[in-house]
């Protein structure tokens, strides 16, 4: 392999990296908008102790419901 084609893929590495985390980042905005809408929490009062909070009692209730499968 040429240094292009090695170039070549390492940017197509790259812009599939930033694609993945994109992706990534998409679903947790849209999995924290649906919680925080479901939940009827107030955005602006929302500190992150509570948000931390809130999220070790979904994972703890996802994690036992996959136990109980």
């Amino acid at each position: 392999m040429t240094q292009s084609n090695l170039e070549k893929q390492e940017a197509k590495l790259k812009q599939l990296n930033q694609k993945i985390k994109a992706e990534k980042s998409k679903i947790e905005q849209s999995l924290g908008k649906e919680i925080i809408k479901s939940s009827n929490l107030n955005y602006v009062t929302l500190t992150t102790p509570q948000i931390k909070m809130i999220a070790k009692k979904i994972a703890a209730f996802l994690n036992q419901d996959q136990n109980n499968q």
